[in-house]
């Protein structure tokens, strides 16, 4: 992984023990790459969600993580746990996408829920809704799909081979 200053950045093999910064990187990759897969895929009435936004926000992926990580000192549990809620809700959901048009809500929402079932302290749905850049009500409503999507399995309970 390159960081900023353009030296290379070895991530420990326990990703909990990487620096955050490193780990939002990571992550905006990841979720760049599977956006510029799934934005190919045509749209279609059955797959829109509440998710899905009427244009393509103007925060990169990254910025946005990096804006949440600076708001609301989010934990690192947190971000990672929102991979393994998008391969939750692609399993449950054949026909969502992470795309251009779903992944700043899905984030905003993903880390929201995550805060609240693993962390002692995190912040209320105003300050979450604030950083996100949208309404707090939007982001009630957003959570409770969200919930409803993971079939309120919040937790990873064991992981794959």
């Amino acid at each position: 992984m390159e960081s900023s200053s353009s030296e290379r950045v070895e991530l420990p093999t326990a990703f909990e023990e990487a620096d955050i910064e490193h780990l939002a990187h990571l992550i905006a990759d990841m979720l760049e790459r599977l956006m510029a897969h799934n934005d190919r895929i045509p749209l279609s009435p059955e797959s829109l969600t509440r998710f899905h936004s009427r244009s393509t926000p103007s925060i990169t992926v990254l910025d946005y993580l990096k804006r949440i990580i600076r708001f609301t000192n989010v934990e690192k549990t947190c971000l990672l746990i929102t991979l393994h809620y998008i391969d939750q809700i692609c399993a449950r959901l054949p026909l969502f996408t992470l795309s251009s048009l779903t992944c700043h809500r899905f984030i905003i929402a993903a880390i929201t829920v995550s805060s609240k079932a693993l962390c002692d302290s995190f912040c209320s749905n105003n300050i979450y809704a604030r950083v996100g850049g949208i309404h707090v009500t939007e982001l009630n409503m957003l959570e409770r799909e969200f919930l409803s999507f993971i079939d309120w399995r919040l937790t990873v309970s064991e992981f794959p081979l």
